[in-house]
């Protein structure tokens, strides 16, 4: 198991660690629903260090993105952020990621870290444009700053101007007297915030300023457990619940990141799907009746016909009651139509629920 820069300072800190894609990451440390509240009207800290970090640099760093990206990154401008999928070849999604647009020939795609070695392996093939790929995962150490007061926390660390920054935009400057840090306005709470990219030799140096700058404003430090919580209650995805290699990104609902303006890998065969049509969407849902919807539990209608599948599910720290994600039939798809939960063989009621769940 891989560890990130800071994993002894977690468990010194008393968190509860787990095998996580192969590292060895803090789930809990206080409990997820203090965690959870934290991030939600206060501010929390995020060690994800274990995601992985691509430079593509290169006169055709673009024309690999686009061959590889389901969204149209030439719409990118230098200090902005993308959110796509890879498709596969057999209508399945590789990854979802993020793209920043560093200058015209250098961009950062930030990946999935179960899927580190998987996306460098189906980008790399399709590499005929003489692009110089690096992988920086295993030098570059990410921290998340979540929370309405993650702004006010962290401005006196830096002469960024925090809190105008744009969602999905970033700047490289001076943090916490470290040079060339990437300082982007995203996240996967919807509690706003900003994600760090540093180096892994300044991790603890950046990580023991922001925990001292943040003291104030009551900043603790946040597992994996309530990030997991805090997504689902913005509906989303979760890659390897909710989306993997045979599962459509048009059922997903990505068709807001599919972009049949440019050739893409599989571009083809999704625009056909698209035309055709989807037999079954990714939906939230609420349960009604006691029960925690929990990942491949069987969706079913009122006569106990299967319909579908939980891909997420977890008690909403936020509204006291269980949520979750699944696919369903369209036909069950439209928002308040009546569903059950095979839980332990009895059928549970829920309601289909448009996320985020929690606005």
């Amino acid at each position: 198991m891989k560890n990130t820069a800071l994993t002894n300072v977690h468990i010194a800190l008393g968190a509860k660690m787990v095998p996580f894609a192969g590292f060895n990451m803090p789930v809990q440390y206080t409990g997820i629903n203090d965690e959870h509240e934290t991030v939600r009207t206060g501010v929390g800290i995020f060690d994800v260090s274990h995601m992985g970090e691509f430079i593509l640099k290169g006169e055709k760093a673009l024309d690999l993105i686009q061959k590889i990206s389901s969204n149209d990154a030439s719409k990118l401008y230098d200090g902005k952020v993308q959110y796509g999928y890879i498709p596969n070849e057999e209508g399945g999604v590789v990854d979802d990621f993020l793209t920043y647009k560093i200058d015209d020939k250098t961009y950062l795609l930030v990946v999935n870290a179960s899927n580190i070695e998987k996306d460098w392996n189906w980008i790399s093939k399709y590499n005929d444009f003489g692009v110089e790929m690096k992988d920086i995962s295993d030098e570059t150490s990410l921290f998340a700053i979540q929370g309405p007061k993650a702004a006010d926390a962290l401005q006196t660390l830096t002469d960024i101007e925090l809190a105008p920054m744009e969602y999905y935009s970033f700047q490289k400057g001076v943090f916490a007297g470290v040079d060339n840090v990437l300082v982007s306005a995203t996240g996967y709470t919807g509690a706003g915030g900003f994600e760090i990219y540093v180096a892994n030799e300044h991790a603890q140096q950046v990580w023991d300023a922001i925990m001292e700058a943040g003291k104030p404003y009551g900043i603790k430090p946040i597992g994996l457990g309530a990030r997991d919580t805090l997504r689902l209650e913005m509906g989303f995805c979760l890659y390897g619940n909710d989306i993997d290699d045979k599962t459509s990104p048009l059922a997903a609902g990505l068709g807001w990141v599919t972009k049949f303006t440019k050739d893409f890998v599989n571009s083809e065969n999704l625009k056909a799907e698209k035309e055709k049509g989807v037999s079954q969407k990714l939906v939230g849902f609420e349960m009604i009746d006691r029960g925690i919807p929990r990942h491949d539990y069987e969706i079913v209608d009122a006569e106990g016909n299967k319909i579908g599948r939980v891909t997420s599910g977890t008690q909403s720290p936020s509204l006291k009651k269980s949520i979750g994600l699944g696919y369903v039939d369209t036909a069950f798809a439209k928002d308040g139509t009546e569903i059950f939960i095979s839980i332990r063989n009895q059928p549970i009621k829920a309601v289909i629920k448009k996320p985020p769940f929690v606005k």
